[in-house]
């Protein structure tokens, strides 16, 4: 779920920035002023004599991939595909010269006073995606098709089919249904243990049994205990503060205007206004499956899942 920024998220937006920055920068001075650019950078004398054009026509280039790093260094999480993009070309130049040096026309020692500034920018916007992936913070949206099926088949449950339903109905439905799956898992002021209460509350009203395995399946991979999980849905949650956000998000899948009024009015005067909307985004997301999965034959009533 996608959360307020930690250490590692400021880390890697910072990485991003300042590689939005490098380039953005080297464009800028090639595309004002491509014959001092030549002369700034002493290594490139060695490629030939200067072209004023060629130099500005890749400080387009460096200009353009320094803007859409600069875009997805606002969010890392969200706009990671950003990422990727903006950071090919200075790739694909650090490969050039990789080329150049191994097929010897580039030598050695120019190569390695030109690789800090040509390698590492790339470089460390790679690793810092490959972080971020690695840590799951990242949004599903840009994922190919085929990735994405598979991560979300992980937390589906096995006898789900709805997937495959998705995914054969062509017209970019598997696309669409991934933009959804940034808003399910979204929480920003709400704590994330409340977002998940909320929507075991909203799906265990729904009465699917798939679709509360999912979200039990997703709660678990959060760190969640699975018997705070279980006393939840048997109806004796651990806390004060588990009952109310339960209890709003059953009342709103329940259609039960007062209760979700009263409930909701609770959790605003405690948490706030934005709380309360997010915890309302969580039980409406948490319903769509619900309704995919009638609509598609393959629903059943819930049996609460037991630790034991």
């Amino acid at each position: 779920m996608f959360g307020k920024f930690d250490g590692l998220d400021r880390l890697v937006q910072a990485v991003l920035g300042f590689a939005a920055l490098f380039a953005l920068a080297n464009g800028v001075f090639m595309l004002t002023d491509p014959l001092g650019w030549y002369d700034f950078v002493d290594t490139v004398k060695a490629s030939g004599p200067p072209n004023g054009h060629f130099i500005q026509d890749i400080g387009i280039a460096f200009a353009i991939s320094g803007l859409v790093l600069a875009y997805a260094a606002i969010n890392p999480a969200l706009r990671w595909g950003s990422a990727v993009v903006g950071n090919l070309f200075p790739t694909l130049h650090g490969m050039l010269h990789i080329y150049e040096v191994l097929t010897g026309i580039c030598s050695p020692d120019i190569f390695w006073r030109d690789a800090p500034g040509v390698l590492g920018p790339a470089i460390a916007v790679w690793i810092v995606l490959g972080v971020q992936m690695g840590r799951q913070r990242i949004s599903p949206a840009p994922l190919p098709k085929q990735v994405f099926l598979g991560f979300a088949r992980q937390i589906a449950a096995p006898a789900d089919a709805y997937l495959d339903d998705i995914s054969n109905a062509g017209g970019f439905a598997t696309e669409a249904f991934q933009h959804f799956m940034v808003l399910s898992g979204h929480h920003y002021s709400a704590p994330r243990e409340t977002v998940l209460m909320t929507m075991l509350g909203s799906t265990r009203a729904e009465d699917c049994g798939p679709c509360l395995e999912i979200v039990r399946r997703f709660a678990l991979s959060e760190g969640f205990d699975p018997q705070r999980i279980e006393n939840a849905l048997h109806g004796r949650p651990d806390s004060e503060a588990d009952a109310l956000a339960y209890d709003f998000g059953a009342s709103i899948a329940a259609g039960d205007i007062a209760a979700a009024a009263e409930l909701g009015g609770r959790l605003e005067a405690q948490f706030g206004r934005s709380v309360r909307t997010e915890l309302s985004l969580a039980a409406a997301s948490s319903r769509v499956f619900p309704a995919i999965k009638r609509g598609l034959g393959q629903a059943s009533a819930c049996k609460i899942p037991r630790t034991g």
